[in-house]
């Protein structure tokens, strides 16, 4: 009997390069994520640090001149931090999305899967039982050869 070929064998190598692809972008963007959340929190930070030197300072006595400083140094943070923000939200939602995708890209590949399973299982079965009717027929054609003598 002749070996076993899948006919989708060329759409499920498409598909686990398409998914492989799928998931190192989504690696790329939960680096990305990471890294803006690390960004955020170090602005935060910042921030934090300035407003407890800025309390301080207020403690000890400060020119006002000063106090416009921190205030400005302290809202210009915030507008930063929030900023920052905003860019990780966007990134967080592309990371979504690519993760999206390859659960889908995933799920593509495993219905394959299966169905290559299926069919070999299937050509499994014929092949046994070819080959069982080959082994009935040679006994067959053995047992009619020698009763005949």
């Amino acid at each position: 009997m002749k070996k076993f070929n899948f006919p989708l064998n060329t759409v499920l190598n498409y598909k686990d390069q398409v998914l492989d692809n799928l998931k190192n972008e989504h690696a790329q963007i939960v680096d990305k994520v990471a890294r803006q959340e690390k960004k955020v929190e170090s602005l935060s930070d910042r921030r934090r640090e300035a407003c407890v030197q800025f309390q301080e300072e207020i403690g000890q006595g400060i020119a006002v001149s000063m106090m416009r400083e921190y205030e400005t140094y302290i809202t210009f943070m915030h507008q930063k931090i929030l900023a920052e923000q905003g860019v990780l939200h966007k990134l967080q939602k592309k990371e979504e999305q690519k993760r999206e995708e390859v659960v889908e890209a995933r799920k593509e590949v495993v219905s394959i899967e299966k169905l290559k399973e299926k069919k070999l299982l299937q050509y499994n079965k014929e092949l046994q039982r070819s080959e069982e009717l080959f082994i009935e027929e040679f006994v067959s054609n053995t047992t009619s050869v020698h009763g005949s003598r």
